[in-house]
């Protein structure tokens, strides 16, 4: 007992002195000293700087941490005019001098944060498909969290193209429409001449039409019964007589041969031929050259293959009608086979001579050739 009684004075000064210990080192160290104490060790003063050396790594705060912006930033949110937000807008950041560049995307909220280092003058230009870009300039200083007014974005234009193709039939419509309204002198139907240098090929019903066009054209019909009246007046088809019935038979003659030749030459043979009844105008290249090409087309056609070729459409053409008009005419009057081929021959010779005078003179009292020739 009497040591037990030496001993708690003792005890009691060392409790002192590891309390002091306690508040005067570090933690690791009072921890150790309170060891010793409750060991009944004597105490000893233990630093920090004898522990072994573990640095603790410094981690970078990430630009939202529990929902805060960090200082020097620049943050804001994206919308339409409707007020709703836009994901994934491209929103590009250039700062400082020299200048930076950034990019980022908006997030589902359509907020973005920019973090520039360093600050100073800024420039934010934010793109979204179907939408007009925009621009945001401003002034961030160090430290301060820019938080931008609400970008509204615009709905951008949207530039369609659209390409219109015609089939072939419409475009040769379209053609054919311009060549229906040609008109010499605005009179006297010129309707077989085209002055683009590619036309589109008819079709067979579009021959058909043509044709019928013309011989059902009332100045078709007055330029027959001129004809006629000069077969009168030159006595020629002596056996129709004379007088008005004399006249109204070679009226009906001349038209019957004027229709069967159109119909022939100028329809029928044509869409069986796949041949091109109309005279193509060059318009180029020396007068020789024209005039050769004129003179060539009395024999030769445009084949709706494009190609150049015999023109057996209207040879055959001009042969038929001339041997169905021995049908009507007077007997005296009728040609002979030989005749007939005689003016067959005749025939192509007056169709170069109007091809000439296509080429070179018809086409400035034509009334809308110019519409064909500047049409694309």
């Amino acid at each position: 007992m009497e040591h037990w009684a030496k001993e708690v004075p003792q005890r009691r000064s060392r409790l002192r002195r590891c309390i002091a210990a306690l508040f005067q080192s570090s933690r690791s160290a009072s921890m150790l000293t309170l060891s010793f104490c409750a060991l009944g060790l004597p105490a000893q003063q233990v630093s920090s700087a004898q522990l072994p050396e573990s640095p603790l790594p410094q981690a970078q705060a990430p630009l939202h941490q529990n929902g805060a912006i960090p200082d020097g930033a620049i943050r804001g949110v994206v919308v339409d005019s409707s007020g709703a937000a836009i994901a994934g807008a491209s929103v590009t950041l250039v700062a400082g001098n020299p200048q930076q560049h950034e990019e980022t995307q908006t997030d589902a909220n359509g907020g973005f944060v920019f973090q520039p280092e360093p600050a100073g003058q800024f420039r934010l230009t934010i793109a979204a498909p179907t939408f007009a870009p925009g621009t945001l300039t401003g002034v961030l200083t160090p430290g301060q969290v820019y938080t931008t007014p609400q970008i509204v974005l615009a709905v951008g234009e949207t530039n369609v193209n659209v390409e219109v193709s015609l089939t072939r039939e419409e475009l040769a419509q379209v053609e054919l429409g311009t060549e229906e309204k040609q008109r010499l002198l605005g009179v006297v139907p010129n309707y077989y001449v085209t002055y683009l240098p590619h036309a589109v090929p008819l079709t067979p019903k579009q021959k058909f039409t043509l044709a019928g066009k013309l011989v059902l054209d009332p100045v078709s019909f007055g330029i027959t019964g001129v004809f006629a009246g000069i077969q009168q007046a030159s006595d020629a088809d002596s056996g129709f007589g004379y007088g008005a019935a004399g006249y109204a038979k070679r009226y009906a003659a001349s038209t019957g041969t004027f229709l069967t030749g159109v119909a022939i030459g100028n329809a029928i043979l044509p869409a069986v031929l796949h041949q091109d009844p109309r005279y193509f105008y060059k318009g180029t290249g020396s007068v020789k050259s024209r005039v050769l090409y004129a003179m060539s087309m009395a024999v030769m056609c445009k084949g709706d293959n494009g190609r150049t070729q015999v023109n057996y459409s209207g040879i055959l053409g001009g042969l038929a009608a001339g041997g169905i008009a021995n049908l009507y005419y007077p007997a005296k009057d009728r040609d002979g086979l030989g005749l007939t081929f005689a003016s067959a021959a005749i025939g192509t010779a007056e169709s170069a001579a109007g091809n000439i005078v296509q080429e070179f003179f018809l086409r400035r009292l034509t009334s809308h050739a110019e519409k064909q020739t500047n049409a694309p």
